[in-house]
């Protein structure tokens, strides 16, 4: 018997919505974390601030990486979650933790062999290169703790467990903002350190949140119980599995990842009223669109558990169900832009033209907005979620390195466009994105089985 168009278990609604609301409530106060930081360091020196800033470009690269072991993770666990099989998961959660600690120690060993070399690829100034290196020395100790931290959260998520990772994000959020206040600004008598005090609050609050996952997992968690046996064994068919969905998603994340810097960097080079303008609009614009990557992760879970109970047309049901309300929320975020345009605006103080150009780039984020809300949650969440990693990895390899990045240096430095053409040059994919995305989403072929009857 074919199901209703949209989903009618009020239990799936529920479901969605409290989970989605803690997931944005917890990546809100993650960027939280890093608009204190920005904050505090602009008022102790501009070094300093564009030191952190710089480090940050490799940091955005270390989070891609963890977010492709997670949702790689999620993609596999969230189905034998919906066929209560706990085993599997807690193996599979072993294997996410075996690559991500090789790749993290890979990169934290780059870091620390050519600091310099790193950060010159986004600046000339070597006043910034020797803050960046002050602040990276400490922050790449963070790396391999944050990717440990995400895997673990991952494997919660998967099972429905998300409220103790927002609360670590607000653990960490107090723990950051309060030991940054004392040793960036030298408070209490402690000495003034700047930038190293700022590294050494997030080295800090790495260590915490790490610690409270384990405990969590290890005394209160009833779901997953990871250490109750199966996390370190051997299973050859798990680990194949895992590879071959984690490749495609990796490639998607990372190299997508790889771009983001870069394009950033384009319109540094255009004018400082275009850096100004650009940092003030895309502040508004990241802020909401953590709300998208909530919803994005939130699908996952949900496709892949209502995947695992094993029927195809409650599946395209949840799909649709999902792929609706994600236009719904891109409406609403975008008129939302629209309507603090002018409030926000007035708390900055920018010359006229950065004024006018930032009030342009606002508008131009909110079109893009509701793109990006239909695209990112279906491609990234519903279609990868079911099982289908390749299909985002083509789309977005293709558009992001041989339309969009191509595409950003012949409007900057080639036909010499006007800022405000150049972004939405660079934030176009959000858009075209949006027809393939929903011509494979309705063909119904990207759900798939990713289950072992003998895992």
């Amino acid at each position: 018997m074919k199901s209703s168009f949209f989903i009618k278990d009020k239990t799936f609604y529920k479901a969605l919505f409290s989970m989605m609301i803690i997931v944005t409530l917890q990546n809100l106060v993650a960027y939280s974390v890093n608009m204190a930081d920005n904050i505090m360091l602009g008022r102790f020196s501009q070094e300093a601030l564009s030191g952190a800033a710089t480090v940050n470009q490799i940091f955005f690269i270390v989070q891609q990486f963890a977010r492709s072991f997670g949702n790689a993770l999620v993609a596999l666990s969230a189905q034998y979650w919906g066929e209560h099989r706990v085993r599997p998961i807690r193996t599979i959660t072993g294997i996410t933790l075996k690559v991500g600690c090789a790749v993290g120690i890979v990169l934290v060993a780059i870091c620390i062999i050519i600091p310099g070399p790193l950060l010159r690829i986004f600046t000339s100034s070597e006043a910034i290169v020797n803050e960046g290196k002050s602040y990276l020395a400490i922050i790449v100790w963070t790396f391999l703790l944050f990717i440990i931290s995400q895997i673990l959260m991952a494997a919660l998520r998967a099972v429905g467990t998300v409220n103790i990772s927002f609360y670590i994000s607000i653990v960490s959020l107090i723990i950051n903002v309060g030991i940054n206040y004392v040793l960036i600004f030298g408070k209490f008598g402690f000495p003034k350190m700047g930038i190293v005090g700022a590294a050494i609050g997030t080295l800090i609050a790495r260590i915490v949140e790490l610690a409270i996952v384990i405990l969590y997992m290890a005394f209160k968690d009833k779901k997953l119980e990871l250490f109750k046996g199966g996390m370190f064994e051997r299973n050859k068919l798990l680990w194949k599995d895992y590879v071959k969905i984690y490749i495609p998603i990796m490639c998607a994340s990372v190299l997508w990842g790889f771009s983001v810097p870069l394009q950033t960097a384009v319109l540094g080079h255009l004018s400082t009223d275009a850096i100004a303008a650009n940092s003030v609009a895309t502040t508004f614009y990241q802020y909401l669109k953590v709300v998208v990557m909530a919803v994005s992760s939130t699908s996952a879970v949900i496709i892949g558990q209502t995947i695992g109970k094993g029927d195809p047309e409650k599946v395209k049901a949840a799909g649709r169900s999902l792929s609706v309300i994600d236009i719904a929320i891109g409406v609403i975020m975008a008129a939302l832009l629209v309507a603090l345009k002018n409030p926000l605006l007035s708390l900055y103080t920018l010359n006229d033209n950065a004024m006018t150009m930032a009030g342009n780039l606002i508008l131009i984020m909110a079109v893009v907005m509701v793109g990006m809300s239909y695209q990112m949650p279906v491609s990234f969440g519903i279609i990868q979620g079911g099982g289908d990693a390749k299909f985002t990895m083509k789309m977005n390899l293709i558009s992001t390195w041989l339309i969009v990045v191509p595409l950003t240096f012949m409007a900057a430095f080639w036909w010499k466009l006007p800022v405000e053409w150049v972004v939405v040059v660079v934030q176009s994919d959000q858009i075209f994105k949006c027809l393939p995305t929903f011509i494979k989403f309705r063909k119904y072929n990207w759900f798939k089985k990713l289950t072992r009857e003998n895992a």
